[in-house]
């Protein structure tokens, strides 16, 4: 019998992780629980959970710190971002540093499960694009889906896990234009969802200053207007 995904809750208010306690272990997780960043800091460091629940406002280290921590360890774990705050700038902050996904608060327990869900399946199979080790590649962008590597002009590209899917997923399907729905369909695994696909936007800015030498003439990953995002080949 597989065993069950983990996932870590850093959250302050006892009565929320209570809630999500519960309808997690319903749904199959085990959960572990901390109540202030460095606890959910330290944990994450040392009990490798599958995926972690990071609310924003938080004791002693606030969640965007606490993101920013685990990615500079190179910790590639699935951060879902839980927030009360609805402005933009703090949810795409968050997907700035690292963070996955994040739902802001209150939400849907179905919806909560359904990402969590989303979030662990992608990281437990490789990218749809993976089963060919041999991709495509353009000028000097290399990728390699055996050790999960990417390179440009020789030297390694430290990508997050969701950049390295998009990326593996755009060049599997060269030259093919993919909207920004299609994309969290296919790379998120779940449809849209008021404006999710602001995700998709941030992503592909933050891959393109890592693989791109000038970031705003890119020549990989192009927009075509009114349509969407594809690879160039």
């Amino acid at each position: 019998m597989e065993p069950k995904k983990s996932v870590l809750i850093v959250e302050d208010e006892k009565n929320i992780v209570d809630i999500l306690r519960f309808n997690l272990q319903r749904a199959g997780y085990d959960t572990l629980e901390a109540y202030d960043g460095e606890d959910g800091l330290s944990k994450a460091t040392e009990a490798h959970p599958d995926l972690i629940l990071l609310d924003v406002m938080l004791p002693k280290m606030n969640g965007f710190d606490v993101c920013r921590a685990i990615r500079a360890q190179g910790d590639n774990v699935p951060v879902i971002i839980l927030t009360a705050r609805e402005e933009e700038s703090d949810k795409v902050l968050g997907l700035e540093i690292g963070a996955d996904d994040y739902i802001t608060k209150p939400f849907s327990m179905r919806e909560l499960i359904a990402r969590v869900g989303a979030n662990i399946r992608r990281t437990s199979m490789s990218a749809s694009a993976a089963a060919d080790s041999a991709m495509p590649v353009a000028g000097d962008l290399s990728i390699d889906t055996d050790s999960h590597q990417v390179c440009r002009a020789g030297k390694a590209v430290d990508l997050t896990q969701r950049e390295y899917e998009l990326l593996t997923f755009l060049a599997s399907h060269p030259n093919k234009v993919y909207s920004r729905v299609a994309l969290m369909e296919q790379v998120w695994n779940y449809g849209y969802v008021g404006d999710d696909v602001r995700t998709v936007d941030v992503t592909v800015r933050r891959l393109r200053e890592k693989i791109e030498a000038d970031p705003a003439n890119p020549v990989y990953i192009l927009t075509r207007r009114g349509a969407g995002y594809y690879f160039k080949v």
